[in-house]
C-alpha cells in the first residue's frame, strides 16, 4: 500500500504576511473573521513592518498595515525613478571636447581620435570628432502595481544575511517559518529516521536575479560595478534547496529543484509526494522562492504584454488615477498579470511517522498531473495540456470521494489576470465540471490578493487552501465587480465574495490546484482535508492508533501555538547555521553495509538487494 504523504509543517512569506498560524490567509478574509481573531495576526503584520512594538491594535495601526500589504503600489522600487542609460554620441562642433580622468580611469584602448596630456595623477583629454557616452537617466516606469512582501519588512534583518539575494534571504525565512510550525524540534525528527530518509525540493524559476546575484553581476561591466566572488555561487536556480540542506536542516539525502515555470511549486510538490510514496524519504520540504519584482525582469514581462500597465488599468475604470490594489482581476474585465515575490514551503510526512511523533495534519497530497501542451502556434500560447492535468484531478477525487464527494471539492484556479486566461482557464474547468457532473464548481484565484509569484504561485495558492480548513471560509476574488462575459460559467460558480464552507472547511473535502506555467508546463494537484485524511488514516492503522495520535498531538500543537505567539511578539527563530558542526573526511566511516556519519545517531545503510535479479 502506498504512503500517504501528508501535509504536517507549511511556512513562508508573500504580500499578505507570514504563512505559519494561517496568517497570510487570515490577512485575505480579515473583514470575515471576528476582531479578537485578527489581533494576533494585525500585531504580526505591525511588528513585522515595523510599525509598533506594543501589543495594542488600533484602527489607525490597522489601517497601516492594510495599506502596507496586498497588491499595491510597487516598494521594491520606485517606478517614478528607475535608472536608464541610453546611448549617446557627443560633438562639439567646431571645437574639440576636453575633459580630465584620473590615470586609473583610463580606457585600456584608447581610442584614436584621443589626444592625452599628463597631469600629475590625472590625464587631459581631448576628443577631436565625436565621443561615445553613456548618458544616465530616471524614467517612469509603466507599471506601479507589485505584490511585494509587507512593506518595511526585510527578512535579511533577522540572520547574518551579508550579500545574499533577497530571494535566498526569503527562503531561509520560508524553511525556518515552516519548521517553526511543526511543534517539533527538527532534531526530534531527525532522530526517528536515517540522514538519507530526507528530501529537499526548493528552487526558483527565474534563479536569483538582483544586484547581489544574476542582474549585478551581469550588469557589472557596463555600469562600473564589481563581480564578487559570492554573485555566480548565489546566482544558481536550486540555490534556495541547496540553503536550506547547508544552513538550515543539516541535511545529506536527496535534494534538487524540477522547473515548470509559473507551475514549478507543483513540480517540486509532486516530487517529494512521489519520494514519500515510494519509501525514498520520510520527510520531504518542498517550496520555493522568488524575487522579481525587480524593473528589469518586469521590463522582460511587459513587452511580451504580459503585465497590467497604469494606462490600461485607467482605461478599465475609466479613471485618471491607477488603482493598484485591484490591478489583478481574474476572470473580469483585466489586462494583465501582477508580478509578485514570495517564498511558500511545505513539511511532507510518510503517514506512519507522522502519528508516531504526532505532529498536526493540515491535509494530504493525493497526487500531483502534469502534462505538456504537444504542437502549440507560439510557446507562450496555452494548449491542451491544461485539460488533462484538470481532467485527471477529478478522475482521482471522484476515485477517492465518490460521485458526490467529487461535488465537495472546490478549485484554486491558476486565474492571473490576463484576458487569456479568464477565457482558456475557465473553458477547461467548465468542461471538467460538466464532464463530472458537477454543479456551480466554486473557482477563486487569490492572485488577485498576492499577484503572481511565478514558481511560488501555486505554493500560494496551496496555503490559503488550506486555511479554509482552519477557518472556515474560501477567499473571494474581491478585485471584481462582475464576470466577463467570454469567460465560461455555466458549471462555475466563480467566487466574487467570501464564501462559508462550515467551522473547519467541512463542506470540502479536497481542494483542486491548479498551475499554467510559460511554455506548456501544466500542472495540477489533489489535496485532501484534514478530516479526510484522518478518515482514511483510521481506516488504515485503526481507531486505537488514531486516538492514540491525537493524544500525542495534544502536546505538539500547543508548542506550535508557542512558537507562532513569539513569532507574533516579534521573538521568532530563524534557523541559519553557517559554518556549524561541519563535517569533512574524518566524520564519514564506510562498511559495505552502512555509511556512517558522526553528526547522525543512525547509519545509511546500503542495499545488497539486486532490483533486477528477474533479468540476470
Amino acid at each position: 500500500m502506498a504512503k500517504l504523504p501528508l501535509i504536517v509543517g507549511l511556512g513562508g512569506m508573500n504580500a499578505a504576511g507570514r504563512s505559519s498560524g494561517f496568517h497570510s490567509y487570515k490577512r485575505m478574509i480579515a473583514e470575515v473573521l471576528p476582531a479578537q481573531e485578527m489581533t494576533s495576526t494585525w500585531q504580526d503584520l505591525a511588528r513585522r513592518m515595523g510599525l509598533t512594538e506594543s501589543d495594542d491594535v488600533t484602527p489607525e495601526l490597522i489601517e497601516a498595515i492594510k495599506a502596507g500589504t496586498l497588491i499595491r503600489r510597487i516598494d521594491s522600487f520606485d517606478p517614478d525613478q528607475v535608472r536608464h542609460q541610453y546611448q549617446a554620441k557627443l560633438n562639439g562642433g567646431d571645437e574639440q571636447i576636453v575633459f580630465t580622468l584620473r590615470r586609473s580611469k583610463l580606457p585600456t584602448q584608447i581610442p584614436e581620435n584621443w589626444h592625452l596630456e599628463a597631469q600629475g595623477s590625472r590625464v587631459k583629454i581631448t576628443v577631436r570628432g565625436e565621443l561615445g557616452v553613456l548618458l544616465e537617466d530616471r524614467t517612469t516606469f509603466p507599471v506601479t502595481s507589485g505584490g511585494n512582501i509587507p512593506a518595511g519588512f526585510d527578512p535579511g534583518k533577522l540572520y547574518n544575511s551579508r550579500h545574499h539575494p533577497r530571494g535566498l534571504k526569503l527562503s531561509v525565512y520560508g524553511a525556518s517559518d515552516a519548521l517553526n510550525s511543526l511543534g517539533v524540534e527538527w532534531g526530534d525528527v531527525q532522530a526517528h529516521i536515517r540522514p538519507d530518509e530526507v528530501a529537499v525540493y526548493a528552487g526558483s524559476a527565474l534563479a536569483q536575479i538582483d544586484d547581489q546575484s544574476l542582474a549585478g553581476m551581469l550588469a557589472a561591466p557596463l555600469t562600473g560595478g564589481r563581480v564578487s566572488s559570492k554573485m555566480m555561487a548565489l546566482s544558481f536556480a536550486e540555490m534556495p534547496a541547496d540553503f536550506i540542506n547547508s544552513y538550515i536542516i543539516n541535511s545529506v539525502g536527496s535534494t534538487g529543484t524540477n522547473m515548470g515555470a509559473c507551475a514549478t511549486f507543483l513540480y517540486n510538490l509532486r516530487q517529494g509526494m512521489r519520494d514519500i510514496q515510494q519509501g525514498h524519504a520520510k520527510v520531504v520540504i518542498v517550496g520555493n522562492a522568488e524575487a522579481p519584482v525587480v524593473a528589469e525582469v518586469m521590463e522582460g514581462f511587459r513587452v511580451m504584454g504580459a503585465l497590467a500597465e497604469d494606462e490600461q488599468l485607467k482605461a478599465l475604470d475609466n479613471s485618471e488615477t491607477v488603482d493598484n490594489r485591484r490591478a489583478c482581476r481574474p476572470f473580469s474585465s483585466n489586462a494583465g498579470f501582477t508580478m509578485a515575490e514570495s517564498a511558500q514551503f511545505v513539511v511532507l510526512m510518510d503517514d506512519a511517522l507522522a502519528l508516531e511523533l504526532g505532529v498536526t495534519i493540515y491535509g494530504a497530497v493525493a497526487d500531483v498531473f502534469i502534462n505538456a501542451d504537444a504542437n502549440k502556434k507560439s510557446i507562450s500560447a496555452p494548449g491542451v495540456g491544461n485539460y488533462v492535468t484538470v481532467a485527471k484531478a477529478a478522475a482521482l477525487a471522484q476515485a477517492i470521494l465518490g460521485p458526490e464527494g467529487v461535488k465537495q471539492t472546490f478549485v484554486q484556479a491558476h486565474g492571473t489576470g490576463t484576458p487569456q486566461n479568464r477565457v482558456t482557464e475557465s473553458h477547461i474547468l467548465n468542461e471538467v465540471a460538466k464532464t463530472f457532473a458537477i454543479d456551480q464548481w466554486p473557482v477563486t484565484a487569490i492572485k488577485s490578493y498576492v499577484g503572481h509569484s511565478m514558481s511560488v504561485a501555486a505554493g500560494d495558492q496551496l496555503i490559503a487552501s488550506l486555511g479554509v480548513w482552519q477557518y472556515g471560509w474560501i477567499p473571494g476574488i474581491k478585485t471584481i465587480d462582475h464576470i466577463a462575459g467570454d469567460v465560461h460559467q455555466s458549471h462555475l460558480n466563480i467566487l466574487s465574495d467570501h464564501v462559508f464552507a462550515g467551522e473547519h472547511g467541512e463542506d470540502y473535502k479536497a481542494v483542486i490546484i491548479n498551475a499554467k506555467g510559460f511554455g506548456g508546463n501544466n500542472a495540477t494537484g489533489l489535496v485532501l482535508s484534514p478530516a479526510q485524511t484522518l478518515a482514511m488514516l483510521e481506516n488504515k492503522y485503526g481507531e486505537s492508533a488514531l486516538q492514540n495520535y491525537l493524544g500525542r498531538n495534544q502536546a505538539v500543537r500547543q508548542q506550535a501555538a508557542a512558537n507562532d505567539q513569539a513569532a507574533c511578539a516579534g521573538q521568532e527563530t530563524i534557523r541559519y547555521h553557517f559554518g556549524e558542526n561541519v563535517m569533512d573526511e574524518s566524520a564519514v566511516t564506510l562498511s559495505q553495509d552502512a555509511v556512517v556519519l558522526s553528526a547522525f545517531e543512525q547509519a545509511i545503510t546500503l542495499s545488497q538487494h539486486n532490483p533486477y535479479a528477474d533479468y540476470s
